[in-house]
Order: structure tokens, then C-alpha cells, then sequence
């Protein structure tokens, strides 16, 4: 009786699938496990943007692809500086070059006389001399002529000298070159990246959510008040004087062309070109960065603006525009969106400049 107790509380033995049923077991295990694994993707996967998310997103994409085409357009100039810089001390290498040579020859020319006439003795020539008084004062000469070659040597190793240095300034001058041109690069590979990521963001719109979107951007940069028509109608500028006139009128004309970044015109332009540009017309050379730009004038408050001023935005003044009076700007705001009219008022302000 207590063996068959005992047998009776006994855990019953699990039987072991074989044959067919145990891969119909296994098949089923590893379904489950699949289904088990998707829920839990799915649980941990980013959920999908709405149209405000992506906006926000291209937004600060477009922006920070704004600040690398400062940096690349700084690098870029500095790029330019350094390739002129070393193309004038290769000039100026050759021309001393040439100097040297010519230095040289002469040199060459006297000392092939002086091996020539070496052999005699100064004695010898006196005695075969028919006039004794002749040979003595050319003797004088040549003792000065002397006196005169040894100070074209000592030229000619000068210019030796000077010859080095300005190699040798070259030399430094080419490693300063080689590294703005990987800085310029790099910004350039940066703008590349961050317009790249802002088409995918967008490519992931509807078209109809596309609309939205450059809707909401054009309100949020001025609504109805962008216009970038260069037939838009206006009125007389009353700018501080003829050049600002003359820079604000190159800026009207400019409406409707493309942003593209990098660019100083004539066919499309980017924030810190345009402006530029529009000043150069007026007869003004400007740095090409909007962080040079703003230093290019006297500073001016908020309130005193006047058309031709230049106006900044951002806490890195990464972004200008030229400022046309009643509160309101032409700049080129964005890849997509051309030259328009906008208010001042749509980014954060930074600062001034009258430029004359």
C-alpha cells in the first residue's frame, strides 16, 4: 500500500517526441520564437515621424548645413589666400633665380680671363710691356675690378641666401595650403551629408504631406509677407545714400533665384554671397563669411536700421540678409527656397552692420 502511495505522488515521466512529431515540435518552437522576436522589433522600433517631426528635423539639418557653408566658405577663401601667397613667392623665387644666373654668368666670364692671364707673372708682363706707364695703371684697374668681383661673390651668395628663405617660406606655405584644403573638404563633405539627410527625411513625405510642409516653412518664414517675385511691385528706397541704393536694388533683382550654397552669383546665390554681391555692385568689397561680414561696417541697433544695412541671425551669426526697410530683408534662405522678401522678425536676431 505505501509503494503504491508512493507511486501515485509520483511526477508523471514526460514522453519524448520522435520521428515526425518531434520536427512538427520543432517547427512550431521556432515560429513562436520568430513571432516573439518580431513583437518585441516592433516594440522597440522608432515609431513613424509625423509631418511636424520631419519639419523640425530638416529644419535643424538645413540650418546646420547653413553653418558648415560659412566654415566652407571661410576655408575656401583662406584656400585661395594661401594659393596666391604661394604663387607670389614662386614668382619671386624665379625672379631672383634669374637674377642669380645672370650674376653667375658674369662671374663665370671673369674668371675664366683671370685663368687665362694667370700663367704670367705680373714681373714678366711689366717687362714685355713697349710702355711700362699703360701697364701700371691697368694693373690698378684690374686690383679694383678685383675689389669689385669680390663684392658680386658676396652678392651672389646673398641672393643664394635670400633664394633659400623664400623656398624654404614656400615650403611652409604649401603644408598651410594642404591643410585648408582638407578643412575644405571636410565642411564641404559636411553640407553634402546634411542636405543628403534632409532629401531622405523629406523623400519619406507623401506628396501631400510634401505640400504641407513647404507651406508651414513659408509661414514660419513670413507667410503671406514672402514674396520672391523679382516683378514684385515697390516704392522708392530711402536708403542712408546712394551705394546702400544701388545694393538694395541689386537685391530686388536678385528675387526668385536659387539657393545654392557656396554660390556668389550671378545665377543663384547663398545668405553671405548674396549680400556680397549686392555690395559689390554698389562699388563695396566685403569679406565672403557671415562672420566676417558682420565686421565689415559700423554696428548698428535694432532700431536704428536703415535699407542696405546688413542684418545677422543666430547665436553663431551663421545666417545675413540685406535689410530693404518696414522690417523686413532680401536674403537667400535655403536650399529649395529662392531669393524672397521676408521679415526680420522670422529668426533669432544677432546684430547689424552698416556696411557705408
Amino acid at each position: 500500500m505505501a509503494a503504491d502511495r508512493k507511486a501515485a505522488h509520483r511526477k508523471p515521466r514526460q514522453r519524448l517526441f520522435t520521428g515526425p512529431a518531434a520536427r512538427t515540435a520543432a517547427t512550431l518552437a521556432l515560429a513562436g520564437a520568430a513571432t516573439a522576436t518580431a513583437l518585441e522589433g516592433s516594440a522597440q522600433a522608432d515609431p513613424q515621424l509625423t509631418t511636424a517631426q520631419v519639419r523640425a528635423k530638416v529644419d535643424r539639418l538645413y540650418h546646420d548645413a547653413e553653418v558648415a557653408t560659412e566654415k566652407y566658405n571661410g576655408a575656401k577663401e583662406q584656400s585661395a589666400a594661401s594659393e596666391k601667397s604661394l604663387d607670389a613667392l614662386r614668382d619671386e623665387a624665379a625672379r631672383r633665380t634669374a637674377r642669380l644666373n645672370t650674376a653667375r654668368d658674369a662671374l663665370g666670364s671673369w674668371a675664366t680671363a683671370q685663368y687665362r692671364s694667370a700663367g704670367i707673372d705680373p714681373a714678366v708682363r711689366l717687362a714685355l710691356s713697349s710702355d711700362p706707364d699703360e701697364y701700371l695703371e691697368r694693373a690698378s684697374f684690374e686690383d679694383r675690378a678685383g675689389d669689385r668681383q669680390a663684392g658680386a661673390i658676396n652678392g651672389v651668395r646673398r641672393q643664394i641666401g635670400d633664394i633659400a628663405q623664400l623656398r624654404a617660406r614656400a615650403q611652409d606655405e604649401l603644408a598651410v595650403l594642404a591643410s585648408r584644403r582638407a578643412e575644405l573638404k571636410r565642411q564641404k563633405d559636411t553640407v553634402r551629408t546634411k542636405l543628403a539627410d534632409a532629401r531622405k527625411l523629406l523623400a519619406t513625405l507623401t506628396a501631400d504631406q510634401r505640400a504641407a510642409y513647404e507651406r508651414s516653412a513659408d509661414a514660419a518664414h513670413g507667410g503671406g509677407a514672402v514674396r520672391a517675385d523679382r516683378s514684385t511691385p515697390r516704392g522708392p528706397v530711402a536708403a542712408p545714400n546712394a551705394r546702400a541704393a544701388q545694393a538694395v536694388d541689386f537685391a530686388y533683382g536678385a528675387l526668385g533665384k536659387p539657393y545654392v550654397w557656396g554660390a556668389t552669383g550671378p545665377a543663384s546665390f547663398d545668405c553671405s554671397g548674396l549680400t556680397q554681391a549686392a555690395w559689390r555692385a554698389a562699388g563695396v568689397s566685403l569679406p565672403r563669411t557671415t562672420y566676417t561680414q558682420i565686421n565689415a561696417g559700423q554696428r548698428v541697433p535694432r532700431s536704428e536700421l536703415a535699407p542696405g544695412d546688413l542684418v545677422f541671425f543666430y547665436p553663431g551669426v551663421t545666417h545675413v540678409g540685406l535689410y530693404i526697410g518696414g522690417g523686413q530683408m532680401i536674403h537667400a534662405p535655403r536650399p529649395g527656397a529662392p531669393v524672397r522678401i521676408a521679415p526680420i522678425s522670422e529668426m533669432p536676431f544677432a546684430g547689424a552692420t552698416r556696411v557705408a
